[in-house]
């Protein structure tokens, strides 16, 4: 079993609320929560309201497939969300 994590760090420019936040970022969980090998969360800055931190766990046998997914959600967080991608730590477990 293979299993990779990769840790994104956002700054949301202009944001003023807590809801706002939820508002803008729901939608990580919206389209990667139901995939039944990958794992989504917000892992940091709960209570920021400019800050965001998510955390995407790939688990299976086939590495390129986990790579693939992973940098599949890279480009849509890149492209995709009102939010400008701070840091980005991958780590295979």
């Amino acid at each position: 079993m293979i299993i990779m994590v990769m840790v994104v760090d956002f700054h949301l420019g202009g944001c003023r609320s807590l809801k706002e936040k939820r508002h803008r970022m729901t939608r990580i969980r919206d389209r990667f929560g139901k995939l039944s090998n990958l794992a989504v969360c917000e892992s940091d800055y709960h209570d920021i309201h400019h800050r965001a931190q998510w955390t995407f766990i790939g688990a299976g046998v086939d590495r390129t497939k986990i790579q693939q997914t992973l940098a599949q959600i890279e480009l849509y967080l890149n492209t995709a969300l009102d939010a400008q991608i701070t840091n980005i730590d991958f780590q295979e477990l």
